[in-house]
């Protein structure tokens, strides 16, 4: 099947879709990719989500424009997909959405929301859309997060030693082979947060340039460090509920005047410190890093350093390139519900049982899904993009 995954993270900054042929060949998922396209968001729409986005606050006619406005944008780039990888051939679109709040109190999740209306996805393309992967598992008692967990431990089971699964975006989260899974904090979203508070216009620290001219602030990350979110067992999940630009000038209050790049530096050594935690927490023998984040080199020095000992290394490597890889694992989503094939791992959520999840558009020719299989798969394989 010929699926087309959208994944835009808690950094909003574009709405990546990928493309691959996914199929079922005994207890093996083989996905083989075709390829990703980007589409960043408007600058009026990433000001609207921006401003609706914890710690602010929105009106309902505001929810309802930016569902419309982002289910148009994902619609754009399934579209642009499924003309420029896939030749028109797609089969399925799985769509992610865009995450604006996760509803977490003392360890538990009440509920999440993704926006991005799948109706104007199924119209724009015709096919049937997969959407809101993540209200199921927490139906069942889960955190709903990670939800990649599942297609991490199928793709990197058999490797030696302790293979920790990292997904860097706005917020860090990873997955080990005996199943736990949890977010470890934030990733980039702190450091988007001060890049935009600095003054200079900027939206991140591209390549970690202002991190890399500032300080460690021992002050400013003890301060950091002591929240409470970290010391909480898994599975956990949190979002920009917690971590976002209210956080961070609270955590400057008092403290006097400080260079933006030594509040980069700072916020760089706290997102490596925070994984590298959580890395020897999980007693991981090598991590297989994905995400926008690794395009940081100033973070993944620090990480590196964090985890002297430890293999540290990006998916594209085994195959996945780091900056396509959820948007991949979302497309074995839906693949794996367009068969009624369970996609969650209770270890890793937390949930009661697993769960086939999500919601079902149909496509211009009505709902016409596979049949069900009859065994979930064990391990996935990923295949050459040349391999037929």
């Amino acid at each position: 099947m010929r699926v087309i995954g959208l994944m835009s993270g808690t950094s909003y900054d574009a709405i990546d879709a990928a493309a691959a042929d996914v199929r079922l060949v005994g207890d093996c998922l083989v996905l083989r990719p075709l390829g990703m396209v980007s589409e960043r968001y408007d600058a009026a729409l990433r000001a609207a989500l921006a401003a609706a986005l914890p710690p602010g606050t929105c009106s309902l006619a505001q929810v309802c424009r930016l569902d419309t406005r982002i289910g148009q944008a994902f619609a754009a780039a399934a579209h642009r997909a499924d003309r420029e990888l896939c030749d028109g051939r797609a089969e399925l679109v799985a769509s992610h959405g865009q995450t604006v709040y996760h509803w977490a109190e003392a360890g538990r999740v009440y509920g999440t929301l993704q926006l991005g209306q799948p109706a104007w996805i199924a119209e724009a393309t015709g096919l049937p859309v997969v959407s809101d992967f993540r209200p199921r598992d927490v139906a069942a008692g889960g955190q709903g997060a990670p939800l990649v967990s599942l297609v991490d431990l199928l793709w990197l089971r058999g490797r030696p030693g302790t293979p920790v699964a990292l997904n860097i975006g706005g917020i860090a989260n990873l997955t080990a082979p005996d199943g736990t899974a949890f977010d470890t904090g934030p990733g980039c979203a702190l450091l988007d947060a001060a890049a935009r508070e600095s003054g200079g216009g900027l939206s991140y620290d591209a390549e970690g340039a202002l991190a890399a001219r500032g300080t460690v602030r021992p002050e400013l990350l003890e301060r950091l460090l002591a929240e409470p979110y970290y010391a909480l067992p898994p599975p956990k999940t949190t979002g920009k509920e917690l971590f976002h630009a209210g956080q961070l000038r609270r955590a400057l209050s008092g403290l006097g005047a400080m260079p933006a790049a030594d509040v980069l530096a700072t916020l760089t050594r706290l997102t490596a410190e925070t994984v590298a935690d959580a890395v020897r927490r999980v007693g991981g023998t090598e991590v297989i890093a994905s995400g926008g984040g690794t395009r940081n080199p100033v973070l993944m020095r620090m990480l590196r350093e964090r985890l002297a000992g430890v293999a540290v290394r990006t998916s594209d490597e085994l195959g996945l390139p780091a900056d396509a890889k959820e948007a991949y694992a979302f497309a074995v989503l839906g693949f794996l519900t367009a068969h009624g094939l369970p996609g969650t791992v209770p270890a890793s959520t937390g949930a009661r049982h697993p769960s086939v999840l999500g919601s079902v558009t149909p496509g211009r020719s009505g709902l016409r899904l596979p049949p069900a299989a009859r065994r979930a798969p064990e391990r996935l394989v990923v295949e050459a993009s040349g391999a037929e």
